[in-house]
């Protein structure tokens, strides 16, 4: 299951550890109750070991109190649907991502990211702060020592949408595509504006190839997102990646779109 992302881990984690000790109940005591070893349960609370969701959903059982720390997670942490990706992701041999309207999150600047997470009026300061660190925890998967191939696809529009307060934003976030797109294992490529209709204007998504060979689906909407992973809907997904990518302009030509906008937004 999907990893916690610190420094959300680092606070689950030390309330595990207190609630425990409140409890009387030592680590193998714990471990029995949630599901886990001893040494596990050790390995977490060292730090030594990630925390992960079923750890937490463990604790919750262990301790009976009516799922508090997943909640906490939920309302602290990325939201509960996403936490399932968020394991494909960080596990994949390979990505592929569409974003028709926004830059894909996984190449967000922090800028840009705190921009779009504000765009949602109900939330507060402190959970926009929490889930653009969230987000900005995600990219380490890029620079990591074995990164996962990223193709990403988005359509111009995406690079162009500013008005005056956001000119040196977006100005900034195009700048990091150029860098991101240099990396030899993420290819960048846009849809020019002069495609017209095409059929990923219907929505985002994504898909992630494990180890195994196996894929994960994932579709974002207004209210949340799902996983998808049975055979007719990947194909589905698989059947429009191949058309949104034809739609796109090879990799050295999007770069180049992509620094001449860039250069439109001029001096910032």
């Amino acid at each position: 299951m999907a990893d916690v992302p610190s420094p959300l881990a680092d606070f689950i984690v030390s309330e595990i550890r207190r609630a425990r000790g409140a409890s009387g109940m030592t680590q193998e005591a714990f471990g029995r109750a949630a599901g886990f070893s001893a040494s596990h349960v050790s390995a977490v609370e060292s730090g030594n070991r990630a925390l992960t969701i079923d750890f937490i959903r463990g604790a919750d059982r262990a301790f009976s109190n009516d799922g508090l720390f997943g909640r906490l997670v939920a309302k602290l942490g990325a939201p509960s649907w996403f936490l399932p990706w968020l394991d494909a992701e960080r596990g994949a041999r390979q990505l592929r991502l569409f974003e028709p309207l926004l830059i894909p999150g996984l190449l967000q600047t922090e800028n840009y990211a705190r921009v779009v997470m504000r765009l949602n009026d109900l939330m507060s300061a402190t959970e926009v702060d929490q889930q653009v660190s969230a987000r900005m925890s995600r990219h380490k998967i890029l620079t990591g020592d074995s990164p996962p191939q990223v193709v990403a696809v988005l359509d111009e529009s995406a690079l162009r949408r500013s008005g005056d307060e956001y000119a040196g934003i977006i100005a900034e976030q195009v700048a990091h595509l150029i860098t991101v797109a240099e990396l030899p294992h993420v290819h960048v490529h846009v849809i020019p504006a002069g495609a017209g209709l095409h059929i990923g204007l219907s929505g985002p998504f994504a898909l992630a190839r494990a180890g195994d060979g196996s894929w994960v689906g994932h579709l974002e909407n207004q209210l949340g997102g799902i996983v998808v992973d049975t055979e007719d809907e990947l194909h589905t997904l698989q059947t429009r990646w191949e058309n949104v990518r034809n739609e796109a302009l090879p990799r050295r030509q999007s770069n180049e779109l992509m620094k001449e906008v860039h250069s439109d937004h001029g001096p910032h």
